[in-house]
């Protein structure tokens, strides 16, 4: 009974317009097996096993389930065969509780009427069984991803499903999360359950698989007993070259202060509570600063409010040595809120609200015929300046052009900051998020789909979302569709951005791992001074993440600063100069990453140790490491 295959696909093929996703792929799927499936991004594990799931049809193939022929045209029918799938974008419905998104669907009744105290017992002995600490009334909104995804796993075991499919399961995990999750595979696999696993960490694979299938380009290269194969060999097979896993990097060239946050507070009103407690830090230019820390310690409204997605309370946040001429009167000119203004902001209600509304307006409408005006009187002094050069043909060399546009985006290396003589400082705290980027700041979000995408624009319009105003891109206001496809085809290939229709391919029709590529290839691309870098592998194949880890380091030996947010222990210190642990909102200790193991960052992460003084080092700006 142990060597029961309980799944076989059979000689499967799908196409997508551009693409064949599947090419003739056969796997088998045994009783209380954990299988991994392996690839790279736009491989085509996820649509293998949404074929499984019925959320599409193959063009070929068979798919025998317990040694029987299957139909599995939706979702419904998958349920019905003991199928479940946990999706890599998890699909809950926010506004529920745990309790009501776990029943959605296959709810219990009672003369008619719905009865979830019904069930509520079974699912808390599931919770005791498999070690969830999942709160049952507590909305999706308000839960850390982890707990997020041990709703979807009770979904799937409320339903009695036997056969298991993990899609990217440990990408928003914890380190603490996916050893908790890995603990959970291993009991469901006891309990008679099969799973299939899809990931693209080599480690995870090797602690948990029995069996491990590659697949290169929609084709299968074969599959493998975990216990006689090694990450390298896996990596090679995936990618079909080998693979620099830790990557080297050279000695950090610190230069001056690029970033400067001092006594910042933010004040969260979801969770009607301050999140950021008066903290202090500095990126310099030429290193990598990482944020490390367990979800849900203050890491994500460090870098709302940093960005501009989230309002700061209190505090400053610098960026220094950038042409800060456009917006000096503008900064200088911002009045501080009274308390009137503060008040109705706290109960929720801007005072400005509504004049806002009316001013947009008129402001939109001025805003096109300055634009008429200002194009109008460029041609006026270039034509003039044309008629002067003609006339007098001697002196021309030594006139300036009596009109010149200086160039977005062009920024320099701060290790010359000295030779710049329009630099200085600008606070960020004050600025829009338009003005912020202009500035000289690069942002990878956390949230792809919410903060990063827009997921019904094509992929060119998401290469150019944050420069489609620059005169390369529009003329006139007309925007320069070949000038953009140029450009995205460009960031296409150097990034290896994968997708069916090129630059015209809808980016919700892309793999999750592509999209994140795009949206690392459009903000490294922008050379800023300071990138904003959070959880920039995230769901990247081996091969992509060895790239991504160069370009990084690239920008840092070019000058630039760095900040990055990463739960990945290993790319911590793989690619950090400086670590900083944040926990319940505070920056606790300081670390150089070849002084300090991952157990010790671990203890400081979880609240066990805090360095002793470490607010008065950050607030001096010192670099001292216990």
């Amino acid at each position: 009974m142990e060597n029961e295959n309980v799944i076989e696909l059979r000689h499967i093929s799908k196409s997508f317009p551009g693409i064949k996703a599947n090419d003739d792929i056969s796997l088998t799927l045994r009783k209380g097996e954990i299988h991994a499936l392996l690839g790279e991004n736009g491989a085509g594990k996820s649509t293998l096993m949404s074929i499984l799931f019925g959320l599409y049809e193959p063009d070929e193939g068979q798919i025998f389930v317990n040694g029987k022929e299957e139909k599995i045209k939706n979702p419904n029918d998958a349920n019905r065969l003991g199928i479940g799938m946990v999706h890599q974008h998890f699909k809950l419905v926010e506004v529920f509780t745990a309790l009501q998104n776990i029943i959605l669907g296959a709810e219990p009744t009672k003369f008619g009427f719905l009865a979830p105290k019904k069930v509520r017992a079974s699912i808390d002995a599931l919770c005791k069984k498999f070690n969830f600490k999942v709160n049952l009334d507590e909305k999706i909104d308000n839960m850390p991803v982890g707990e997020q995804q041990k709703v979807e796993i009770l979904k799937m075991l409320y339903r009695q499903n036997d056969i298991l499919i993990f899609d990217e399961p440990t990408a928003v995990l914890t380190p603490q999360e996916i050893n908790e999750l890995m603990n959970s595979m291993r009991e469901l696999a006891k309990e008679g359950k099969s799973i299939l696993f899809i990931s693209h960490k080599l480690n995870e694979i090797m602690e948990v698989s029995d069996r491990v299938t590659v697949l290169q380009r929609g084709k299968c290269l074969g599959t493998l007993k975990t216990k006689d194969t090694n990450p390298q060999e896996l990596s090679r097979l995936m990618v079909g070259r080998d693979v620099e896993l830790k990557i080297s990097k050279s000695e950090p060239k610190n230069g001056k202060e690029i970033l400067t946050v001092k006594n910042l507070k933010v004040f969260n009103y979801e969770k009607k509570k301050e999140t950021i407690h008066g903290i202090n830090f500095n990126v310099r230019a030429g290193e990598i600063v990482c944020i490390a820390g367990i979800e849900g310690n203050g890491q994500t409204d460090l870098i709302y409010a940093l960005t501009g997605l989230e309002r700061v309370k209190s505090g400053e946040i610098i960026l220094h040595n950038v042409n800060s001429e456009r917006y000096t009167k503008k900064v200088n000119s911002i009045k501080k809120e009274n308390w009137l203004k503060k008040f109705f902001r706290y109960i929720g209600i801007g005072l400005g609200f509504i004049w806002y509304h009316i001013k947009f307006g008129c402001s939109f409408a001025w805003y096109y015929v300055k634009l008429a005006f200002k194009y109008l009187g460029y041609l006026i002094k270039k034509l003039s300046y044309l008629l002067v050069k003609s006339i007098k043909k001697d002196k021309c060399n030594k006139e300036k052009p009596v009109f010149e546009v200086e160039p977005r985006n062009k920024y320099v290396s701060y290790f010359e900051v000295e030779n710049q003589p329009l630099l200085g400082d600008v606070h960020l705290e004050r600025i829009s998020i338009r003005a912020r980027n202009n500035r000289g700041l690069s942002h990878i979000p956390e949230d792809r789909h919410k903060h990063g995408l827009v997921l019904d624009f094509n992929l060119r319009d998401n290469l150019v979302l944050d420069k489609y105003f620059d005169s390369h891109f529009q003329k006139f206001g007309f925007i320069n569709n070949k000038a953009r496809e140029k450009y995205a085809d460009e960031l296409i290939e150097k990034y290896d951005i994968r997708s069916g229709k090129g630059n015209k391919s809808l980016v919700r029709s892309m793999s999750g791992g592509n999209q994140q590529k795009a949206i690392v290839a459009r903000e490294l691309e922008r050379e800023t001074p300071l990138l904003i870098a959070v959880q920039p592998t995230r769901g990247l194949d081996v091969g992509a993440i060895e790239a991504i880890h160069k370009h990084i380091l690239s920008s840092r030996d070019s000058g630039n600063a760095v900040l990055l947010v990463s739960l990945e222990l290993e790319e911590v210190m793989n690619l950090a100069d400086r670590i900083l642990v944040m926990y319940n909102g505070d920056i606790v200790g300081q670390f150089d990453p070849k002084n300090v193991t991952t157990d010790e960052l671990g203890l400081y992460m979880s609240g066990a140790k805090k360095q002793a003084n470490i607010k008065a080092v950050l607030k001096e700006g010192e670099m001292i490491y216990e």
